[in-house]
């Protein structure tokens, strides 16, 4: 296969998507993984696409105008934490319960896991996000300890991702991390955006035990990137309008321990 042959179907496929991953090239590529990375890399350096960890993402129709924002796909911060609010606040609780006094945990941005924040305050945490969001709350809590990435901050969502390639997570370790997603289906759990994914991949890395929280409404179709499949969820937190058919279903695929909770009013 030709190279313009090979960047017809990198571009094709950010096209439809917005973004595309190694293993998708790899397996609609005929091509080793290191010319597909070579042709990735010509793709960039002549501004027609951004290779992420794990991928290349679509340069946004913006990103060329001097002093825009970056953005990312999906619903702004502000917006998503209007949906399905009871279920997140139950969501939230019991993720909390789950801390142990005086661990150090990690809590992905999100506006599920941002409703953990209020239940935090007495146990004396150490917290490593990347929410500005979760921040400022947390911030009120004085035996709370913070922790952000450095990074381009992305206000719609107000949260904090670090460039592809580059180490700036602060050294910390965790006992548990507190995931979102955009999706869950028996494939794997989603995201929308490639930064996204490669900013949860990092925190996958730094971490003893995954708990995923979601609520009902996040467990459909495939949708997006994958950051990780089932196996890697040690548990997963959802309300009890999760279809109990899609609830067998994950726990076939490798997610054993879900735990449904009761909305709160």
């Amino acid at each position: 296969m030709h190279a313009a042959e090979r960047e017809e179907i990198i571009l094709d496929a950010l096209m439809k998507k917005g973004f595309t991953t190694y293993r998708h090239l790899e397996a609609n590529v005929e091509a080793s993984p290191a010319t597909i990375r070579r042709d990735l890399a010509r793709l960039e350096k002549q501004g027609k696409i951004i290779r992420l960890h794990g991928g290349a993402k679509a340069v946004d129709a913006d990103a060329g105008v001097a002093g825009t924002p970056p953005s990312l796909a999906g619903t702004p911060f502000e917006k998503s934490l209007k949906q399905n609010i009871a279920e997140k606040r139950a969501i939230g609780r019991a993720a909390a319960e789950l801390c142990a006094p005086g661990e150090g945990i990690i809590i992905d941005g999100g506006t599920t896991t941002y409703q953990m924040c209020e239940h935090l305050g007495d146990l004396n945490l150490q917290v490593l996000t990347n929410s500005l969001h979760i921040v400022n709350t947390l911030l009120r809590q004085e035996a709370t300890q913070l922790l952000v990435p450095s990074g381009p901050i992305f206000r719609e969502q107000n949260i904090i991702l670090a460039p592809a390639g580059e180490t700036t997570m602060p050294n910390f370790h965790a006992s548990k991390l507190f995931l979102g997603a955009a999706a869950v289906s028996p494939r794997g759990i989603f995201q929308a955006d490639a930064l996204l994914v490669a900013s949860q991949r990092r925190f996958l890395d730094r971490t003893d035990e995954v708990i995923l929280v979601v609520d009902s409404g996040k467990l459909q179709a495939s949708s997006g990137a994958i950051v990780c499949e089932l196996n890697r969820i040690d548990r997963m937190i959802t309300d009890d309008a999760a279809d109990p058919e899609l609830i067998d279903q994950l726990r076939e695929a490798g997610l054993e321990q879900i735990d449904l909770v009761k909305p709160v009013s």
